[in-house]
């Protein structure tokens, strides 16, 4: 007869087999009603037994409580799947119970994708670790856990490393003694390299398409660190020299990142250089007509100021003034200054002021400054 103080019953109970072949005879006997009855009272009087088997796992960072109501959960498997006829129903159950233990870990608490090999391996060295801690009263190596289990050690080494991916670590993890600082204050600043990872790739790029001698130079400069004394010497050649060949490798690099089309080697003129801009002016019956060829920077700005200047006065008569950028790879702000100056002049002196070619960046900001009696600055 089932029934009576559960947990005295299960601790007086030696041999589970023998409440399990009471069960299964009183089922044979009895109706559906009955046989509900049955089931659940030999369920309340096991739970102890998989409560125990549960706690083999409390090292696990899985709470205890979690794991025991899966464990009572195969319990109940073990229970309605039970047949007599195939043997023990204490191994049958303790298979059912941490069969359904391990798949939980398996398929509940991994973070990341290990394979299930790696995970149920992991679990045993868990077990054999808490286990030879206390028959060595220290922490077992991997050699005497492998020797344990009977595996390599690199499989207990992978399964260690596999651990780590089953409970992530919480960005609020404080850190220090005081605890005044967390885990997201070592990782929450922003990576300059990172950000300028789209300009370093576009400019290895077109870097390859440089005259070899000129792609060392800037390697040497630029990556190699080495000034330009160093990198005279190893060429031969003089520190001017390397100077203007680095400028104008500089200036190419430039002419390439802001256009569609590789420039020609040939075509492009060391800008940083005030002689290499040209600034031609041609006069004709209704216009004064400025072709600038050159990138404008700080360094022939001025310059260029004072030639813009001549040609308003020149245009006077005409009225009407024409700038062709068009030759102009780029325009720095000291250049885009220089230019609002020269409308600012033009207005002044009642001359039709039109810009071709301007950037679009640059252009922008001419058309919020234009007066309306300078006409149209660009198009």
């Amino acid at each position: 007869m089932l029934g009576g103080n559960h947990e005295e019953a299960f601790s007086a109970l030696d041999d589970l087999d023998c409440a399990a072949a009471e069960y299964a005879s009183a089922w044979k006997r009895s109706d559906a009603k009955r046989r509900r009855l049955l089931r659940d009272d030999l369920i309340r009087r096991l739970i102890p037994f998989a409560d125990r088997l549960a706690s083999r796992y409390r090292e696990c960072t899985e709470p205890l409580e979690d794991i025991r109501q899966v464990a009572r959960m195969g319990l109940v498997k073990a229970v309605d799947r039970y047949d007599p006829e195939r043997g023990s129903f204490t191994a049958f159950a303790f298979v059912t119970i941490t069969g359904e233990v391990k798949r939980h870990f398996r398929d509940r608490t991994w973070v990341i994708h290990v394979t299930r090999r790696l995970q149920d391996l992991s679990l045993d060295v868990g077990h054999a670790t808490a286990e030879l801690t206390q028959a060595l009263s220290r922490t077992p190596t991997a050699p005497e856990i492998a020797r344990h289990l009977e595996v390599g050690e690199q499989d207990v080494r992978s399964a260690r490393m596999c651990t780590a991916g089953r409970t992530p670590i919480s960005l609020n993890t404080p850190l220090g003694d005081d605890g005044s600082r967390e885990l997201s204050d070592l990782i929450g600043s922003s990576d300059e390299a990172l950000e300028t990872i789209a300009e370093r790739l576009a400019l290895d790029d077109v870097l390859r398409e440089l005259p070899p001698q000129i792609q060392r130079l800037i390697i040497l400069r630029f990556y190699g660190n080495l000034t330009q004394s160093q990198i005279a010497a190893e060429f031969g050649i003089s520190q001017m020299h390397v100077s203007r060949l680095l400028h104008r490798g500089l200036a190419w690099l430039r002419a390439a990142l802001l256009s569609d089309r590789l420039p020609l080697w040939d075509q492009v003129q060391d800008y940083h250089d005030p002689e290499n801009i040209k600034v031609q002016l041609r006069e004709t019956s209704t216009s004064i007509d400025v072709q600038v060829d050159g990138e404008i920077t700080m360094h022939n700005a001025d310059r260029l100021s004072r030639r813009l200047h001549s040609a308003v006065s020149l245009a006077v008569a005409q009225g009407r003034l024409t700038v062709d950028l068009t030759g102009v790879p780029s325009i720095d702000t000291t250049g885009a200054t220089m230019l609002r100056d020269a409308q600012t002049s033009a207005s002044l002196s009642q001359v039709a002021m039109t810009i071709v070619g301007l950037p679009p960046g640059v252009e922008s900001g001419l058309a919020r400054s234009q007066s309306p009696t300078t006409g149209p600055a660009h198009r």
